[in-house]
């Protein structure tokens, strides 16, 4: 007798026969979802569950093929809402079908006439794969959703941009909104400039209490402060300098910028950049506002930070002082959210300088990690405090180019531009200087010539 006819036609007086056509028809559920039925019980069903396997594999094979060719292309589509619904609706499928499955398998093992110590055994093993598969793919859903929510939430749905110059420059902001705080005002300001081609970047930090500020042509400051923001204290706000200007836009001149809202940006942030490709000399396609206060929720999310602490830094307390209830000592610091976001904002006995110098750093030791086992396994946290944490007018639809530039980016080290004393002079500062250094900074870097 064959062993196909004794699956669907077994010696059902024979406890080990029995046992072990079990044990088959659980193994073939778990190597082949739907052959259970197909061989032993009902055909249409063990189709279904073929059809379905194949095409997981399938898809399988074909993400892999992806992954090692065309990478960015698999970021696209992991990145887009559509298809993030389509891959949770088919997850959803899937653990719902293999649950049928299973049960029918076990219903088909007719434990009963199995022998008494084994049926314990094939039930438990094929209830711990359904769980583990099942859930799996459950869980798989749920992340497809999250991730559909979070992206909606947090990136735009406008067009891509090109590269000027070969590059993609991003303004960098982080909003100082803690909870002790009113309102948000931007507190630490840079550019991350990216080579489009190889991930190549360079972080150009600029210093709040840069004064005056000249705006780009296209800029409609340009023609309130035609000599720049903040010379011989022109302005309409109590301080004239840089991070002044989204305070001064957002509160009094919000109508310069009337598409800002449309474009999922802000007039003040709109201001800002304007500012910055002055300042700088670059085009800023992308801006990301960072909220100090989602920015302690992610590193939480991401499960602390490690930070080499060269001084010591207060946590609490004004610049005098008063109310520093501990301090981050000198040395090596896994740092959790509240931690990380004080060693970034203390102010006593530090300058502004020493606080972006804090910042970077910080910024750097997230980026870190950002590894995938981290955002697959804490990966609704992350999306959560993301969407507190971040604002851009970054489209959806360039998230797997930046995703694939990003990993470019990972694997190299990020120059840095600081333009602060003793390189620059904030309150006078000479443009012409500012641009060559970021035009020196931003050059590819040429091999040394060895031999004669």
């Amino acid at each position: 007798m064959s062993s196909a006819t004794v699956l669907r036609h077994p010696d059902v007086s024979s406890p080990g026969e029995m046992t072990a056509r079990g044990w088959w028809l659980v193994g073939l559920n778990i190597v082949f979802p739907g052959t259970p039925q197909l061989v032993a019980g009902n055909r249409v069903l063990g189709r279904v569950g073929i059809l379905a396997t194949l095409l997981l594999w399938v898809l399988a094979v074909i993400a892999l093929v992806l992954m090692l060719v065309a990478p960015s292309s698999l970021y696209t589509f992991a990145t887009q809402a559509g298809s993030l619904t389509a891959l949770q609706l088919l997850l959803i499928g899937y653990a719902v079908l293999w649950v049928v499955l299973t049960l029918d398998t076990l219903r088909l093992v007719r434990l009963v006439k199995a022998r008494s110590n084994a049926r314990g055994w094939i039930a438990a093993f094929s209830v711990v794969v359904l769980a583990g598969l099942a859930g799996t793919a459950a869980y798989g859903s749920t992340v497809a959703g999250s991730a559909r929510g979070a992206l909606s939430d947090i990136f735009a749905a406008g067009p891509s941009v090109p590269p000027v110059d070969g590059r993609y420059n991003i303004m960098l902001l982080g909003g100082d909104a803690g909870p002790d705080r009113e309102g948000l005002r931007p507190d630490s300001m840079s550019i991350v400039s990216i080579d489009a081609a190889t991930g190549k970047a360079v972080t150009i930090g600029l210093p709040r209490d840069l004064n005056p500020v000249p705006f780009s042509a296209k800029s409609p400051l340009r023609t309130l402060y035609p000599e720049g923001y903040g010379y011989h204290d022109a302005c309409d706000v109590d301080v004239c300098q840089l991070n002044s200007i989204y305070t001064e836009v957002e509160l009094y001149k919000p109508d310069l910028y009337p598409n800002a809202k449309k474009q999922q940006s802000e007039p003040g942030i709109e201001a800002m950049r304007d500012a910055l490709e002055g300042a700088t000399g670059l085009t800023i396609q992308y801006y990301v506002l960072i909220d100090m206060q989602g920015f302690a929720d992610l590193i939480d999310a991401l499960g602390g930070v490690d930070i080499t602490v060269s001084e010591k830094v207060p946590i609490g307390g004004d610049e005098d002082l008063n109310g520093v209830v501990e301090w981050i000592q000198p040395g090596k610091h896994h740092l959790d959210g509240y931690h990380a976001q004080w060693y970034a904002r203390a102010r006593h006995g530090t300058s502004d300088y020493d606080r972006m110098a804090r910042q970077r750093q910080l910024q750097d030791a997230i980026l870190k990690q950002f590894n995938p086992l981290n955002v697959v396994t804490k990966f609704q946290d992350i999306a959560k405090a993301g969407a507190q944490v971040m604002k851009t007018d970054i489209p959806q639809s360039m998230l797997g180019y930046f995703v694939d530039l990003g990993m470019k980016t990972r694997a190299q080290p990020v120059d840095k531009l600081e333009l602060v004393p003793p390189a620059i002079n904030p309150t006078k500062p000479d443009y012409t200087q500012i641009h060559q250094l970021v035009q020196q900074a931003l050059a590819p870097s040429k091999p040394t010539p060895t031999g004669r």
